[in-house]
């Protein structure tokens, strides 16, 4: 099995160079880049080709501006930012971004590790701290529309699938278990996606984890 490639860019050096360490350590990683800037950072991405590329947000030229680049230059990579900032309006934006995942930096790094890998295979993440502000941010104009239900538009199929995801299943994961095959799950997420009128899987599992502690 192909390890998965990765690269880095971050402008402090020890704290790169350990993430870098932590990483390579791994049987399954290939660590084939390192940068210090948005800009080398976007080279990296367009040159490598990578699987995965982890970014800082604060580092010179913005991490959320490198991330933009990469989603709109490089779709095949995907983004991780690994950062300090606990801000509402950042983890939005990386997220708007094209970010598949938002990392705090005061992660163990065998939590990294793992959190890198569920990327890898399809899945979204967000810190747990921020998943509660993000989904109140998700719906501060909900309240216009009391007691509607958001996954009532779905089809029961949609709705197994979706729940399923919120679990931390992959599509391929999700297809294993339903017995489909993996394209056949990732249309079905585009569907769910343009029906609860939100831009990717950390979102849409928000919803159906408030959906339930509303239910229960």
């Amino acid at each position: 099995m192909n390890p998965i490639r990765l690269a880095l860019a971050d402008d402090h050096p020890l704290y790169r160079e350990g993430v870098a360490k932590t990483i390579a350590d791994q049987a399954d990683f290939d660590v084939v880049g390192q940068g210090t800037t948005a800009e080398e950072a976007v080279q990296l991405a367009q040159q490598l080709l990578p699987d995965l590329m982890l970014l800082d947000i604060s580092m010179p030229g913005s991490g959320i501006e490198a991330a933009r680049q990469i989603a709109a230059s490089c779709p095949v990579v995907k983004i991780v930012m690994l950062t300090v900032s606990e801000q509402d309006d950042d983890v939005m934006a990386a997220l708007k971004a094209g970010a598949r995942g938002y990392v705090l930096k005061g992660i163990g790094g065998a939590e990294l590790v793992e959190v890198l890998r569920k990327v890898h295979s399809g899945d979204s993440y967000v810190s747990p701290s921020l998943a509660a502000r993000l989904l109140s941010e998700m719906n501060a104009g909900a309240d216009q529309a009391p007691g509607r239900d958001p996954l009532s538009e779905l089809t029961a199929r949609e709705e197994q699938i979706l729940r399923l995801v919120a679990q931390g299943l992959s599509n391929k994961e999700v297809g294993l278990q339903l017995e489909l095959q993996e394209k056949t799950v990732k249309h079905y997420m585009t569907n769910i996606l343009q029906k609860l009128q939100v831009r990717n899987r950390v979102e849409a599992t928000l919803i159906v984890h408030e959906h339930l502690s509303h239910n229960n």
